[in-house]
């Protein structure tokens, strides 16, 4: 059983260790969308370039993040943690020395896969080391400290962006990982499951990456071929079969025979597709169309990120009260109301009346909906499988987010350099956020008609505070 108590200088350490690398992945996965125009810039990169900025790390880190959790449990969570932390900051040193788009973009799919070996560890680590009686404070405290990092990540990529430079967004991270792994390997338990068999689903992860980046290269690259299209929906049907058929999957399918757990990760998909759309567009919007500088865009989204930090752990004390449909059904609604407020943003908007409305709006519809969303996707599985049903959600809705990255600019008809010219650009915004606000209506109408209340005494999330606007929180099985 773990001992290490909170009050003890080895519990501080551990959390310091943990906020630490946790904060890498999470400022990353806030700040680049603000630095897009000054890349675009530097690199003379078109607008598939800046998608691929995004996507590379997203193509990565959603098809990997299952099999980094499993290697963990395997050889160490500790040793997996450490290693995640040097690959993630040496592939961020390689983004901040990219002297081409091509080259960064390498470097942030390199990026990808060191979060996906850090972001499961985190939270496993606190989970596998404390005493049971301090477990749920540690968690608290950081993914509290983890909220602050993903709220002060715009505001920070903006000033540097705008001061020393788009590159140190990325070469930040160096300095982090020099203090986060002496910490870890002197203060940090070794922790591992003996329960694991050390068989992995290898095929399944290369399958499964290579279904979403083929589609991914279609959707950014049209009219190249649609060849790609056709090979990306074999590599998923051969995905599936592969998961189907293999006795230790790394998705195992059965877990979708949940009608409750299935409903909320098709509700997770269109909610987190929207707001990976939105997101993306939004940040080159108020710089592009509004005349923004990186720093006044970055902190003009601050108060979504706050909101949720502020509140999300008495939205899912409400939604414990009342269950999560009404929640589920009204967050998505409020979301696509803010990105319809989102189309008064164009020339010259003025942050307090065009501006600040809709990104409240944005924060509260997210408050909402969150922190339900995964308590809902907990309880809707045995208690056994919550850990790979939190890692599954936390995949599909970054794997949503790539999609709508990569198909929103083709939907909308944005040409390669639309980017550079704020009229074309503003006519494709428009365009594109009543197609947002749409897929939340969706979301909206399938959780109204699918998702009930849970059972009672189902696994309720530990990660109850939380800032992250990308993915929904990810809850690690303890050791």
């Amino acid at each position: 059983m773990p001992d290490v108590r909170i009050a003890s200088a080895q519990g501080k350490w551990i959390l310091i260790t943990t906020v630490l690398g946790s904060s890498m992945a999470l400022l990353d996965s806030t700040v680049v969308n603000v630095a897009l125009p000054r890349i675009g810039d530097d690199l003379d990169a078109s607008l598939s370039a800046l998608q691929w900025t995004i996507n590379a790390y997203m193509l990565t880190l959603a098809g990997l993040i299952l099999l980094g959790g499993s290697l963990g449990d395997q050889f160490g969570r500790r040793k997996v943690f450490v290693i995640g932390v040097v690959w993630f900051a040496a592939a961020s040193l390689m983004c901040g020395l990219a002297p081409t788009d091509a080259v960064l973009i390498g470097a942030r799919a390199l990026q990808g896969i060191g979060g996906a070996l850090l972001t499961p560890g985190s939270l496993a680590l606190i989970q596998a080391s404390f005493h049971p009686d301090d477990r749920a404070r540690a968690v608290g405290l950081w993914s509290g400290f983890g909220g602050i990092g993903a709220a002060v990540g715009p505001f920070l990529g903006g000033w540097l962006v705008d001061g020393p430079g788009w590159r140190w967004v990325f070469l930040l991270n160096v300095p982090l990982a020099l203090l986060c792994v002496p910490i870890a390997l002197r203060h940090v338990p070794e922790s591992a499951d003996g329960r694991s068999h050390g068989r992995f689903d290898i095929l399944g992860a290369v399958l499964g990456a290579l279904a979403l980046g083929l589609v991914t290269f279609a959707l950014i690259e049209a009219g190249t071929t649609s060849l790609l299209a056709v090979a990306g929906v074999a590599a998923g049907v051969a995905f599936v079969y592969v998961e189907k058929h293999r006795q230790d999957p790394m998705l195992p399918l059965d877990i979708f025979a949940s009608r409750q757990f299935t409903a909320l990760n098709i509700v997770t998909l269109c909610v987190y597709g929207a707001f990976g759309g939105y997101f993306f567009l939004t940040a080159l919007q108020l710089q592009v169309v509004a005349g923004y500088s990186a720093l006044a865009a970055g902190t003009a989204l601050l108060p979504t990120t706050a909101l949720m930090l502020l509140f999300s752990a008495r939205s899912g004390a409400l939604a414990d009260r009342i269950g999560p449909r009404i929640p589920l059904t009204v967050g998505p609604l409020l979301c696509a109301t803010a990105m319809l407020l989102m189309l008064r943003v164009g020339e010259h908007a003025n942050y307090l009346t065009d501006v600040l409305p809709a990104v409240l709006v944005q924060g509260v519809g997210m408050v909402t909906l969150v922190a339900p969303l995964t308590a809902s996707v907990l309880a809707s599985v045995d208690t056994a499988r919550a850990g790979i049903a939190s890692g599954i959600n936390n995949a599909a809705a970054r794997a949503a987010s790539l999609i709508a990255v990569a198909a929103l600019p083709l939907v909308t008809g944005m040409g390669p350099e639309a980017y550079r010219s704020p009229s074309a650009f503003d006519a494709a915004f428009d365009r594109a956020m009543p197609v947002c606000a749409g897929v939340l209506v969706v979301g909206s109408a399938l959780a109204f008609a699918m998702v009930r209340r849970p059972a009672p005494g189902c696994v309720r999330p530990e990660c109850r505070t939380h800032g992250n606007v990308t993915a929904p929180p990810i809850e690690a099985k303890g050791g």
